[in-house]
């Protein structure tokens, strides 16, 4: 394991243990907490691939990624900022061979750019304060919103529901519980 991330989740569970977020200090993610890592200290937290894919818009390998087939219950968050972006109530199998999501978690920390290499218009995602590369929206998902937001599982935490207030996201702890009462009711 490298140092920073050593000295990160040291960092993080003082906070926790004090009563505050892995983030900020204050209850759940706070971008006025946040503070981009320099390029020397991302490369030396980030492994390779997390530093290509989301300070160089990289793309890693289909099918050959952490998260394409996860299955858990929980919450994905910028690798880089912490800062929560996709929910596994909105995952999918795109087919794809990388995550699909059908929506963001927080709307608010993810931003959309057009992105015009590969002789091609897309739609390329990012988060929004950390401005990590995440991966591409298209317009080819389920109903009814059709939207498919491709990402790269290099630019992803996941953090399953049983850490979410450990560390510091306990605020969507909910959003699974009214899950599990909607599917419990369905099968009655």
């Amino acid at each position: 394991m490298r140092i920073g991330v050593i000295l990160g989740l040291a960092a993080m569970l003082a906070s926790v243990a004090q009563g505050g977020s892995a983030q900020s200090g204050t209850k759940g993610w706070n971008p006025m907490h946040f503070k981009k890592l320099s390029d020397a200290e991302l490369k030396n937290t980030l492994t390779p691939l997390q530093y290509e894919v989301t300070q160089h818009d990289a793309t890693e390998a289909p099918f050959r990624n952490e998260y394409w087939d996860n299955h858990q219950a929980g919450i994905y968050v910028d690798v880089v900022s912490g800062e929560p972006l996709f929910s596994s109530l909105d995952k999918y199998d795109s087919g794809t061979g990388w995550p699909s999501f059908t929506k963001p978690l927080d709307p608010a920390n993810v931003r959309e750019k057009v992105d015009r290499s590969l002789f091609m218009v897309r739609t390329e995602v990012r988060s929004a304060h950390g401005d990590s590369h995440l991966g591409h929206l298209f317009d080819d998902g389920p109903p009814p919103s059709g939207a498919r937001y491709c990402m790269n599982s290099a630019s992803l935490r996941f953090i399953p529901v049983e850490r979410l207030a450990a560390e510091g996201y306990g605020q969507y702890l909910s959003l699974f519980q009214h899950a599990a009462t909607k599917d419990s009711t369905k099968h009655r």
